[in-house]
């Protein structure tokens, strides 16, 4: 139940700002709301959260704690680097109306974001299960957010940005600790 609750949370604040909520933003701005849009990108989210929960127990199934702590490190100090150096890209001035598109582009986004190593990190250290839900909940609460407040939150995004690197300091530092206190304990 924390693993759950610990992937919500992180990733809820991790998907603010991300290149996946300003993508759904952008979109929702220029062609107006299609709940379609919004299914998919918290469909694949799911599908990226369960990927990468999955790779956390296949490969902590075989791991010794000391081994899924300093991964598990990596993967926070992973997501610290994705958050601080990677933004949104600049917003299409004439954007695709398929679904498939953007189902191909939110996909390939998603795999590799901030999100997707927290859940990587949590699931090494609680439960998979719990922590691909979690993951998926709080990512799909802040692409609704995306969605449904679209003027607002891409009126907003330098302080996005702002906030978005000060998060991926404070993970990267995390991270960083997490493999300082592990190698330390050896």
């Amino acid at each position: 139940m924390n693993g759950l609750l610990y992937a919500f949370v992180a990733c809820f604040l991790a998907g603010c700002g991300a290149r996946d909520q300003v993508l759904v933003a952008a979109l929702t701005d220029r062609l107006g709301p299609r709940f379609s849009l919004l299914a998919i990108a918290c469909i694949t989210g799911g599908l990226t959260c369960a990927l990468a929960a999955y790779f956390a127990q296949d490969l902590g199934g075989v791991m010794n704690h000391r081994a899924r702590l300093l991964l598990a490190s990596f993967a926070l100090a992973a997501a610290g680097v994705e958050s601080l150096l990677v933004s949104p890209g600049r917003r299409a001035k004439e954007p695709t109306r398929s679904l498939f598109a953007a189902l191909l582009v939110l996909a390939i986004s998603q795999i590799v974001d901030a999100a997707r190593f927290i859940v990587l990190a949590i699931a090494l250290l609680h439960a998979p299960l719990p922590a691909a839900l979690g993951g998926t909940l709080g990512g799909g609460a802040a692409i609704a957010i995306g969605w449904f407040g679209a003027g607002p939150l891409l009126a907003a995004e330098k302080h996005l940005r702002l906030a978005r690197r000060i998060a991926g300091a404070i993970l990267l530092l995390s991270g960083i600790t997490l493999a300082w206190t592990t190698l330390g304990a050896l």
